[in-house]
């Protein structure tokens, strides 16, 4: 098997990368620099070039406030790149993982989301990664995709990054309590990635670690596990005003994961845990 990686820069795809070395299967990761995905020419140039078995992409525009004023550079590359990629894929008869995320959801109510429940997305970066599945659905027929959220991993800054650091400098924090979700730690998703990508099972998955929790929860977690003595306040969505509407139920069953004969991920708290000891010896 061979495997293109785009987003290597990213949390995920550095992790996809890093277990592809790992499996020593032939991978190669690329980046804005090396192709931009919104350059259609260039997408078909450097795939029929390498000629890969499998294209996983994890490239993504994340920004998901900034992406309300910036709709179309959002759409070009959420939507229009991962079109260019899905169609490379069709005419060299390669395999298509796509990565997604819990916000192709309203986030109403308060159970977990099956894989073909509606999608309802309430802001642009949501809309632009369902349609981004609806993309891929639309030309492949050898596709995986993969809805995930609340990612963390070591190749870049994050939720829990974000928490540490501030507890070096504050005694009491509000954060969120009303949206409710799964984290998903880029160092296990990405096995159970290269799992799904190796098989023929092809179609729709949620891969998130195990158990629910609160933003708020999380940060309490995160100061459990560091030691850091810091107050959680547990706050509305509304008192954290922000320019894109948030889900505010991610829970995503994994029940796709289970029929399969795929593995569930590690619970979020070991999950946590074992990222912040890998962490611990690093600057934040």
């Amino acid at each position: 098997m061979k495997v293109l990686v785009t987003g290597v820069n990213g949390q995920l795809g550095f992790d996809v990368c890093k277990e592809l070395d790992r499996r020593n299967i032939e991978n190669k990761g690329i980046d804005r620099e090396s192709c931009d995905i919104t350059d259609e020419n260039a997408v078909s140039a450097y795939i029929k070039n390498y000629a890969p078995d499998v294209v996983i992409h994890c490239a993504a525009y994340t920004a998901v406030d900034r992406a309300e004023d910036e709709k179309e550079m959002c759409y070009n590359v959420n939507v229009k790149g991962t079109e260019y990629i899905a169609k490379v894929c069709k005419e060299i008869d390669a395999k298509m993982v796509y990565i997604s995320t819990d916000y192709v959801f309203e986030g109403a109510g308060d159970t977990a989301y099956e894989i073909n429940d509606n999608a309802a997305p309430n802001n642009t970066y949501g809309l632009t990664k369902y349609q981004g599945e609806e993309a891929v659905k639309k030309i492949l027929s050898k596709y995986f995709i993969i809805r995930i959220s609340w990612v963390f991993g070591i190749n870049g800054n994050n939720f829990i990054n974000t928490m540490m650091k501030l507890g070096e400098s504050r005694s009491e924090l509000n954060v969120v309590a009303d949206q409710i979700g799964s984290p998903t730690f880029t160092c296990d998703a990405a096995p159970l990635i290269c799992d799904i990508a190796a098989t023929e099972k092809y179609g729709l998955y949620h891969a998130t670690n195990e158990g629910c929790c609160s933003w708020a929860d999380l940060a309490e977690y995160i100061f459990s596990v560091t030691g850091q003595n810091i107050v959680v306040h547990h706050i509305k969505t509304e008192e954290y005003p922000a320019k894109a509407l948030r889900p505010k139920n991610s829970r995503l069953s994994k029940a796709s994961l289970d029929n399969a004969g795929f593995k569930r991920l590690p619970d979020w708290k070991d999950a946590v845990k074992r990222y912040i000891k890998e962490k611990s010896g690093q600057k934040i």
